[in-house]
């Protein structure tokens, strides 16, 4: 199983890219979120990848950080939803994004994705609402960026040339956020509450204030959970 590659960015497609990995090119395909975010051509890269086997075809998809490659993975457990469907999903949306959609049971915004219409939404709504949880409360430890192994950057050949770059990292504010969510949560579900019901309660608090820190997210989500 190929699970990482790094190397060099040859050539970037519509949805797709080709990596030199010390002389053999692996061409993967990624959301055009994920295109948008790499390198120009010539630069080097990592993406996590998870590898497409069926019985005419082998395809690589590539992915930002392990938290996106779960949630593709978590996606195409949906019936109906394919690796395309998935990809469109979290080009358009992201994995934060997919996260908060389930949590509020949003399906306007999985329908927003190309190719996907309303009764899939749904459905995608529906079977990931109790799955969900437990990976969004891994999301700050599985938010961050592949790095580059420098045994790769030196050998290749154009790194005499120009100076390597590493990985984009990811944003400082996202891990953030992603940590205050994963420990609100966590918090809400040792006081008794359902992983179902902490994690809308929580999106809702993220999306109302992105800002907010671990503690106020918690109080005003139990506000939210309170009987009323």
């Amino acid at each position: 199983m190929i699970g990482k590659i790094a190397g060099r960015l040859d050539w970037k497609g519509l949805d797709q890219v080709l990596i030199d990995c010390r002389g053999v090119g692996y061409l993967v395909h990624v959301s055009d979120r994920t295109l948008a975010s790499l390198p120009p051509e010539g630069e080097f890269c990592a993406l996590y990848t998870e590898l497409l086997v069926r019985e005419d075809l082998l395809q690589l998809f590539g992915f930002p950080t392990m938290l996106e490659k779960e949630w593709h993975k978590l996606l195409m457990t949906v019936q109906g939803v394919g690796a395309k469907a998935s990809m469109a999903i979290l080009g358009t949306l992201g994995a934060e994004g997919v996260a908060r959609a389930i949590s509020l049971g949003d399906a306007r915004a999985v329908q927003a994705a190309p190719g996907v219409g309303p009764k899939l939404a749904q459905r995608i709504i529906l079977e990931l609402k109790t799955k969900a949880p437990s990976l969004m409360a891994a999301g700050a430890r599985l938010s961050a960026a592949p790095q580059m192994d420098e045994t790769v950057i030196e050998s290749a050949p154009a790194a005499a040339s120009k100076p390597a770059k590493r990985a984009p990292k990811v944003d400082d504010a996202a891990l953030r956020r992603a940590a205050a969510s994963a420990d609100a949560l966590s918090a809400l579900v040792n006081l008794g509450y359902s992983q179902g019901d902490a994690a809308q309660a929580v999106a809702t608090i993220a999306g109302e204030d992105p800002e907010v820190e671990t503690a106020g997210l918690i109080r005003s989500a139990l506000k939210l959970l309170q009987p009323r």
